[in-house]
């Protein structure tokens, strides 16, 4: 049986293992979070390499591509430096193909209660693909990186500003230290409400689960969530705060969905050629597998 684990920096409350079945081959999916313990992710990964079929990086990113071009994020990328055996992906290859057409997906099969079509991506360059595809398919577009991963209060709203941003900002950001970035540990239980008029502009609220879960408000009545990675107790926040539809990505697995760093470690894992999949490849396996993303209404 193949073994696809993600080693994450996130809460270990978050962690889940489903054996499955993909293209006739039986695997098992495994996700380990290691409540912000940067040592003891390092140690799980030289630990664990050769042993197991890939690797997904989870809560952080090794590196983003905007527009083309690759920015990585050096502390990010000094968890897997001793792996030598096994693939390792972070899931940015699944957020420049599954999620590529994630606006599509809502239109089809929601686009009439989606309005006016507006949508808040609390990281554009986290999920370009997400910001391409919100583009392409005509909504306004709030991105909201500077507010969510630095604490500036200042809204992007176009692509070229977003590209100017990554531009400009990415190789120092690239620099900083893991914690800065992105919540780890209990710090991703905490919800402190922030940039309440970003959250109610938006019809659509489409990013990392945890960014969107940080700052969101008491209320998100008729709101339209669009992420990845949710637990159960995820969607019942959801519910409680009145969201009206929320789509994933990846699909629902035994009650959750998984991080796209997960779901391209399963795929990985299963073609069994020992390297990360290219976009291309990638773009294939979804194609035999029929994945797409998933929608639930939590208002009813």
């Amino acid at each position: 049986m193949k073994q696809a684990v993600s080693i994450s920096l996130g809460s270990s409350t978050r962690d889940k293992k489903v054996p499955l079945t993909l293209l006739g081959e039986e695997i098992t999916i495994e996700r380990t979070g290691t409540d912000g313990d940067v040592k003891k992710a390092t140690q799980l990964y030289n630990e664990l390499d050769g042993k197991v079929d890939a690797f997904g990086v989870g809560g952080i990113d090794l590196g983003m591509t905007v527009a083309g071009r690759y920015y990585p994020l050096y502390d990010a990328q000094k968890l897997v430096t001793g792996v030598r055996q096994t693939p390792v992906v972070d899931g940015g290859g699944l957020k420049q193909t599954l999620e590529r057409g994630i606006a599509q997906f809502i239109e089809r099969e929601i686009g009439n209660d989606v309005q006016p079509k507006r949508a808040l991506v609390t990281a554009g360059v986290d999920r370009y693909g997400s910001a391409l595809s919100f583009d392409e398919a005509g909504y306004e577009t709030l991105f909201g990186d500077l507010g969510f991963a630095l604490g500036i209060p200042i809204p992007i709203r176009s692509l070229r500003g977003l590209r100017i941003l990554a531009r400009i900002l990415m190789p120092i950001v690239g620099h900083l230290p893991l914690e800065f970035l992105y919540p780890t540990g209990e710090k991703q239980e905490q919800i402190v409400p922030k940039f309440g008029k970003w959250y109610a502009w938006a019809t659509v609220i489409c990013g990392d689960c945890l960014y969107i879960k940080q700052h969101m408000p008491d209320r998100l009545d008729g709101k339209i969530i669009a992420t990845n990675t949710t637990t159960a107790a995820d969607v019942e926040a959801f519910r409680q705060r009145g969201v009206h539809y929320l789509v994933t990505s990846t699909p629902r697995l035994e009650g959750r969905s998984f991080g796209t760093n997960m779901m391209e470690a399963a795929l990985v894992a299963i073609a069994g050629k020992g390297r990360p999949l290219t976009t291309d490849e990638l773009q294939e396996m979804l194609k035999q597998l029929g994945l797409k993303p998933t929608i639930q209404r939590l208002d009813e």
